[in-house]
């Protein structure tokens, strides 16, 4: 059947008379200071001559190409001389290595131009996925700012000898009186490293090794270590999933790192399998917005929600309570036991014994998809030892703290503490890239190597090792935690032939050094076989009983996947990244569901230019009370529940436009994600969102979004595709497909390439990579808070985020009276728990496109490898052909963005422009700009197997966003080669184009959004 479905980006469109009915018809939301569109930003902003007087001015002649083309700065270029031999000149080189910062692990490639790594794509031969955080870590080697680049002490800077000299003094005083150091690192998953502490310890045995995550998983480490005798996390294969139960656990967002991949290739209807995903959650997370079905629980009945499910499976009665969504545990159960082998129950809950009941409840099922043979090494903290590490420094027992990585002062509940104590210790030392919070108050602060100038090896999986190599020099005076721990204990060695003997006796088995260092990885055949001991689940219910407290206001503390637990805060890419699900940027607030919000007196309303607004609050825990949070109104969150975002409100040595949000960690009590007894207390004041949900509004269009069930899709209950109908146009009285007939002169696109992109709505999880992945590729400029509030966000691709409402039919609401605001308001109840969806959107590269006919100086056009081209010289900045763009997907220049102090990001730094890409030019003000479907990545291609004298290879045309996307969403191709994917893509019975009733014909191609409604 055809879909009922109502979309919504903003709770504001569900009121009656909202101004966004207004922005929805205002494509422009603030008058165009056309005048001085080449002066500086303070005339511009108060300008008041009309287009009409600009453009009878400069009479669209020549000279107004001119006067843009005589914008541009002139600068000399400077040749090599003597060209260096293993680099040539305008072709990038690709290496193969591997991030692991304490918190994400992948395998990657990095390409570099001139000697200058300027991006990061996953590793896909080693099974390699990126987020948008491993996306953006390229652009923080180059942070001039935050990172930390000589030795220095608390009084003045020292050369490296000196400062090992006056630390290794100071370790041997220590180690003559056996007081005890701690080494405090975050989770390093290298094999190698590990034994290089191991020798450290051994030769200072006085030294402990504490790892810390400043964003823990300790409770699902210390559950399978009860089950299974060893520290790790099991890995999930959620591909194998017929039903996934999660309670709480974010695992498309940061859990145990992240499964979109896995989860993804389990979800895929063309192949005739879709897994059926269950979702208890209070947050709205990613996870939650893409699953099949989602349940609404307070964070503390999830517990009990825990408990109940395994009592359902596996017909136990753990004591335990009732939930009001006791019903649907029952079901969910049904469909567990209905799987088998093929359910799974994993949870978020940072508890030993919470863990322990999600475990068993997989041992009951006899589950293949929690793999406990093959262990996922990506989070190694210890909470127990991080807590007796400041115990101990209170009561005096440890004299000395080296920490690697790690910054507690921040992101310990206790942190401020932490300070005091820190200064009274006889070493302290803090091992940091960045001169952060911890690193300001220790003795010696030594700056460490970004693992783009770094050597090294990590095992993140169980038989699997990943080589990490640098990419280039070291930028500042650092050095690796591995050869400053080598020269303390006294070994001579460096890393480096360290690395390569320990790998040659311990992990090749004979093979090829260069060989692995080339493919990044190498793989060893581990036991495919353990088996669980067995542990008391009654007292871990009854422990879960004792320990968990309800409350009429909770609070469920998570991460962003812009900023994680807050390491790359001073990275503008990722500030300026909207959250997938509120759509704002620069911030973290309190989400806070609707009916909360009413009763608490708080709301987002939206301002006469599509801004938004908010008020602030104040947010009690245990005594603890962190100021002035702005509240953002979130559907979809339980009531008597708050979230708020950790990794925000760091103020150390970042940029002046980076210190933004607040610092919640001080509320993350015992690493706990849970805390109850909260207290919101609203203050005065008005927040200023940078919030792009209402900028772009969809005018009322709902089919510019399609969705379907599983059981549609692939059964015959409806022959005629109703879910996907093509649009259709009157022609001699007979309805025939909108497509088959226009206006226009037809060109022949057989000959040559002809590009599409295929972008796949059941896939894409709104994870955000393919956007960092087009800002580096592309060089797109960051605009900062007050730009992307006004609406002049400058991303080339973004993700929109649709909420969604079922009604009966439309003829329905209309015999109600029902139209407009009165009709959404009549939603408002269903809008308390919507569903969700997410469409990336970019240029469409329409072969008939609107916004080439409206030029009036040709500087945009179509090529004939289906790619709207961009000629900046040329645009003269009058913006109809934004005007005149169905889509939205056109930027325009207000300003210079780099070399200018008004816009402090890396465009305005020495430093942060080597991460610029030399393939693409930087634009000037007074221009349009939009998705270019990267270009110099086709031609490149082509040129390449010109050069080789060979045809294009299969799928071997793509684009940054395509290689970017971790769950193979996008595919991008040649149509006018039949063994490319996108060729099958693009005639399968789920693709569409959007609002192809209008005629565009664009070049990208979606495919309509599957949901498995079926219950298992």
């Amino acid at each position: 059947m055809a879909s009922n479905k109502k979309y919504w980006q903003s709770v504001e469109e569900l009121k009656e008379g909202s101004i966004v009915e207004t922005l929805s018809k205002n494509e422009f939301v603030e008058e165009i200071p056309t005048d001085a569109f080449l002066g500086d930003k303070e005339t511009l902003e108060a300008s008041s001559t009309s287009r009409r007087d600009f453009l009878k001015y400069v009479g669209f002649t020549t000279a107004a190409a001119s006067l843009a083309a005589c914008e541009g700065p002139v600068r000399k270029s400077i040749p090599y001389v003597v060209k260096p031999d293993d680099i040539t000149i305008g072709v990038a080189d690709w290496y193969a290595t591997t991030i692991a910062d304490g918190y994400d692990f992948a395998n990657i490639l990095v390409k570099t131009r001139e000697g200058r790594p300027i991006l990061v794509m996953p590793n896909k031969d080693a099974g390699g996925t990126t987020n948008a955080r491993v996306q953006a870590s390229v652009l923080s080697l180059y942070d001039n700012q935050l990172r930390l680049k000589e030795p220095q002490d608390r009084e003045s800077f020292l050369t490296w000898d000196d400062a090992n000299t006056q630390i290794a003094k100071k370790l041997n005083e220590l180690k003559t009186a056996n007081e005890a150091v701690v080494l405090l690192t975050g989770t390093l998953a290298s094999p190698s490293t590990e034994k290089i502490i191991s020798e450290f310890t051994t030769a200072y045995p006085n030294v402990k090794h504490v790892v810390y995550d400043a964003v823990s998983e300790s409770g699902a480490l210390d559950a399978f270590e009860a089950f299974y005798g060893t520290r790790s996390l099991p890995t999930y294969n959620f591909d194998t999933a017929k039903v996934i139960v999660s309670v709480g656990a974010d695992f498309l967002g940061d859990w145990q790192g992240g499964y979109g991949k896995s989860y993804a290739a389990g979800r895929k209807p063309a192949e005739g399998k879709m897994s059926r995903h269950i979702q208890f959650e209070s947050n709205m997370t990613l996870t939650g917005a893409n699953s099949d079905k989602r349940i609404l629980l307070k964070p503390s009945e999830q517990v009990f929600a825990l408990i109940n499910l395994y009592n359902q499976v596996t017909g136990s009665n753990l004591s335990s309570k009732s939930t009001p969504v006791d019903a649907e545990i029952k079901n969910a159960a049904d469909q567990l036991k209905k799987a088998g082998k093929n359910g799974v129950v994993v949870t978020g809950l940072n508890d030993k014994n919470a863990q322990i009941i999600a475990m068993a409840i997989n041992i009951a099922l006899q589950s293949d998809v929690m793999d406990a043979a093959t262990t996922n090494n990506v989070r190694e903290g210890n909470d127990a030892d991080v807590a007796q590490l400041i115990a101990d420094m209170k009561s005096g027992k440890v004299k000395g703290l080296i920490t690697h990585n790690v910054n507690p002062v921040y992101s310990l509940a206790n942190g401020s503490e932490l300070t005091e104590q820190i200064e009274k210790l006889k070493l302290s030392v803090a091992l940091s890239e960045q001169f952060d919070e911890t690193a300001s108050v220790t003795e010696f602060a030594l700056p460490m190597s970004h693992f783009l100038e770094s050597w090294g090896d990590v095992s993140t999986t169980s038989g699997v090792y990943s080589l990490v190599q640098p990419t280039i020099q070291p930028l500042f005076n650092s050095r690796q935690l591995q050869d400053v721990l080598l020269t303390w204990s006294g070994n001579s060695t460096s890393y480096y032939d360290y690395l390569k003997a320990f790998w040659a006796s311990n992990i090749l088995e004979g093979k090829s050094w260069n060989q692995a260092l080339h493919d990044g990885t190498f793989k060893k055949a581990v036991s495919s076989s353990v088996s669980a001991k067995s542990v008391n689940i009654a007292a871990a219910a009854s422990g879960l009983n004792k320990t968990t407290k309800s409350s009429s206001m909770e609070l469920n503390l998570f991460t962003s996947i812009a900023l994680g637990d807050g390491k790359q805060a001073n990275n503008p890419w990722l500030q300026e990244l909207p959250d997938p699900l509120t759509r704002a940027s620069w911030d973290n607030y309190i989400t806070m569901s609707l009916p909360d919000a009413r009763e608490l007196g708080f709301s987002n309303p939206v301002q006469d230019n599509g801004a938004i607004n908010g008020q602030y609050a104040n947010i009690t825990v245990n005594g603890v009370t962190v100021s002035n949070i702005p509240v953002m109104v979130q559907p979809g969150q339980a009531k008597g529940s708050v979230g708020l975002a950790l990794g925000y409100g760091r103020t150390q040595n970042l940029k002046d436009a980076m210190v933004v949000g607040v610092n919640a960690y001080p509320l993350y009590f015992n690493s706990n994600y849970i805390q109850t007894g909260v207290t919101i207390e609203k203050t005065s004041g008005t927040h200023k969102f940078a919030c792009t949900q209402v900028q772009k509004t969809i005018a009322g269009r709902h089919d510019i979004l399609k969705q379907a069930t599983l059981k549609e899709v692939t059964s015959n209950v409806d022959p005629n595709h109703t879910w996907n109908q093509k649009a259709k146009v009157s022609l001699n009285h007979k309805e025939i497909d909108a497509n088959s007939v226009d206006l226009w002169d037809k060109h022949d696109r057989s000959v040559g390439h002809h590009f599409n992109l295929s972008i796949d709505l059941t896939s894409c999880t709104g994870c955000g990579a393919c956007v960092v992945a087009c800002h580096a590729e592309n060089n797109v400029p960051v605009v900062g808070k007050n730009e992307m509030r006004v609406g002049r966000d400058m991303h080339w691709l973004r993700i929109d985020r649709y909420y969604s409402s079922e009604v009966e039919t439309r003829e329905e609401a209309k015999a109600q009276g029902l139209s407009g605001g009165s009709f959404y308001k009549a939603l408002e109840t269903v809008a308390e728990n919507p569903t969700v969806a997410f469409q990336p959107m970019m240029c469409q590269h329409c072969n008939q496109a609107p916004c080439e006919t409206v030029c009036p100086v040709a500087a945009t056009s179509h090529g004939r490898q289906g790619q709207n081209q961009m000629a900046y010289n040329r645009c003269v900045g009058t913006r109809y052909c934004a005007n005149n763009c169905p889509y939205r997907v056109r930027r325009f220049n207000w300003f210079n963005y780099s070399n200018n102090k008004e816009f402090d990001f890396n465009m305005n730094d020495e430093y942060g422009k080597m991460v610029l890409n030399p393939d693409i030019v930087v634009r000037s003000r007074g221009v349009m700009e939009k998705c270019s479907m990267c270009i110099q990545m086709t031609q490149a291609t082509i040129l390449k197997a010109k050069n080789e004298g060979r045809k294009i290879d299969k799928d071997e045309f793509s684009t940054a966003c395509s290689t970017a996307c971790t769950t193979g969403a996008m595919v991008f191709g040649d149509v006018n080669n039949s063994e490319d994917e996108i060729t099958q893509l693009i005639e399968d019975k789920r693709a569409y184009h959007v609002l192809d009733y209008i005629g565009t014909k664009p070049n990208v191609v979606y495919q309509v959004k599957v949901k498995n409604t079926n219950e298992a």
